[in-house]
């Protein structure tokens, strides 16, 4: 008889089974797919709807109807360069939108900002997550996400997005972001933010050349240390161009794949544009891996 095959995982051993998001726990045993919604005329991708709320309303819903299990809206570019808008702009783009996508999908909302004003508003208005690329710089922002008992994804961001891409250097790019997410992690959790509500994501492109990301994919399961879930976003950014010659509007396929390793490597939630794609890649690679 041939002998019988151990089946590789496709996922990194685990960390957490599940996250509290509001007031319910989302479970971790398979990938979970956040999607995105830019409410921005700016944004790097392409698929910014304008500061226009009614379509950035139905984009979110779309994604909600095609799987995803969380959807961020955001109202200011994060792109390299990108300039910072003032706080009524930004709420502007996103408060409207954040409410009637929780009227949709209760609980399953988040707000990307790095404005403590933005995010309370937000969270007001059901957002249940704050997603702060600045990995709570602001102290008013790690106050306001304990005053709500909200939960929160820490980013690693080198510098800010006006001049996070020029010539970033680390002594050692997974480890240094590693020791940064612990400080910031265990600062949320003295000021009162629950041990459960906290995610973390190491911030492909913010502050990092090609190699760095690519080291950081390579490496996610040295992060499972932190104890948190592993939020990667990955989708349709410049080092996927880089590699594959393509533009932003064709960057779908080297999207999927790399969330389908950054899933295998250890990533909890992969945050996307391509909902449909990004599970599909996922499930397949599962049924395959789950045979070899």
């Amino acid at each position: 008889m041939p002998s019988k095959k151990t089946a590789a995982p496709m996922r990194a051993k685990r960390s957490v089974s599940s996250v509290r998001i509001g007031t319910c726990y989302l479970r971790l045993d398979v990938p979970r797919i956040m999607g995105i919604v830019n409410n921005t005329p700016d944004s790097f991708s392409g698929d910014g709807t304008q500061g226009d709320a009614q379509a950035a309303i139905k984009r979110g819903i779309a994604m909600f109807q095609k799987g995803a299990d969380i959807v961020d809206v955001g109202g200011e570019s994060t792109r390299p360069r990108a300039e910072a808008v003032p706080v009524e702009v930004e709420l502007a783009r996103t408060i409207s939108v954040v409410e009637a996508l929780n009227e949709f999908r209760p609980g399953r909302v988040s707000i990307d900002t790095m404005k403590p004003q933005v995010a309370e508003a937000a969270l007001f208005a059901g957002a249940s997550i704050v997603n702060d690329v600045s990995g709570l710089r602001d102290k008013r922002m790690i106050e306001v996400v304990a005053e709500h008992g909200a939960s929160v994804i820490i980013m690693h961001m080198k510098g800010e997005p006006k001049t996070m891409q020029v010539s970033p250097r680390y002594t050692d790019v997974v480890s240094d972001i590693k020791e940064y997410l612990s400080t910031r992690v265990a600062e949320a959790e003295r000021a009162g933010i629950g041990a459960r509500s906290i995610m973390v994501d190491p911030g492909i492109g913010f502050g990092k050349t090609l190699d760095h990301n690519l080291e950081i994919i390579s490496r996610l399961r040295e992060l499972k240390t932190l104890g948190k879930p592993i939020v990667v976003g990955l989708s349709r950014k410049a080092f996927i161009g880089k590699i594959a010659g393509a533009p932003v509007g064709e960057r779908t396929v080297g999207s999927v794949v790399a969330a389908v390793i950054a899933v295998r490597n250890g990533a909890d939630i992969v945050r996307v544009h391509d909902v449909v794609e990004t599970r599909q890649g996922l499930a397949i690679a599962a049924a395959l891996v789950s045979r070899a």
